[in-house]
């Protein structure tokens, strides 16, 4: 079922309403836009990886992947039901978490005709108590309703590989490790192996050698470990 964020970021991006949920190719494509095809896509990128890389072929495509970097929570008493409690989530997203997917998707970024559009989104998600089997209901005991948008806070778009590079620290030194890569950015290690991955599947960054057990990399083919 689509959720009214979906529909909403559709027309955000549609030139207009008739150009939406447009069949081309025998794929059905979110939006167009002039002589782009727009895909927006909330769920996995690997769910459309096969489509994109098949049209890729002959049109210029913007993916858009929405980011949830502010959710509102607003509890209902049922389904459609009254507003009970509108609450932030503690949870946030930013940028970094665009290689959560970006690792599904490191076989068609970069492409000549790709954009990579990257759409931090505060939302607000309608929840409802759950299915009611349990004589007490948990905290955690609920459905989904919908997802709306609230805000496009910030976009951030990536074509090359040099756009991918630009969210390396500048403070790491030519050649870095995983570690240095975490300390770096602030966060934990687990995470910057999956930036060191995507980059490095991408061609954004290279191995050049090891440092103990750990693999340098470095943002050209070839420089001294």
């Amino acid at each position: 079922m689509e959720t009214s964020l979906h529909r909403q970021l559709k027309e955000h991006y549609a030139a207009s309403s008739h150009l939406q949920e447009v069949n081309c190719e025998g794929y059905r494509i979110d939006a167009v836009r002039g002589d782009e095809l727009v895909e927006v896509q909330h769920g996995s990128l690997a769910a459309i990886r096969d489509k994109i890389a098949a049209l890729l072929a002959n049109y210029r495509i913007t993916v858009v992947k929405p980011i949830v970097a502010r959710k509102q929570l607003v509890k209902l008493d049922k389904r459609d039901g009254k507003v009970l409690q509108r609450r932030l989530s503690p949870k946030r997203g930013d940028l970094l978490n665009l290689f959560d997917e970006l690792v599904y998707f490191t076989r068609v970024f970069p492409h000549r005709r790709l954009t990579l559009e990257v759409a931090l989104v505060e939302v607000e998600e309608l929840r409802f108590p759950g299915h009611g089997r349990r004589r007490r209901r948990r905290e955690n005991d609920f459905q989904v309703q919908d997802q709306r948008l609230l805000e496009i806070v910030e976009t951030h778009r990536f074509r090359t590989l040099g756009d991918l590079r630009k969210l390396l620290p500048r403070s790491l030194s030519a050649t870095f490790h995983t570690g240095q890569l975490a300390e770096s950015l602030g966060i934990q290690r687990h995470v910057a192996q999956k930036i060191a991955y995507c980059m490095r599947e991408t061609g954004a960054i290279h191995p050049v050698g090891k440092q103990g057990n750990a693999v340098l990399y470095s943002r050209r083919k070839r420089a001294a470990a």
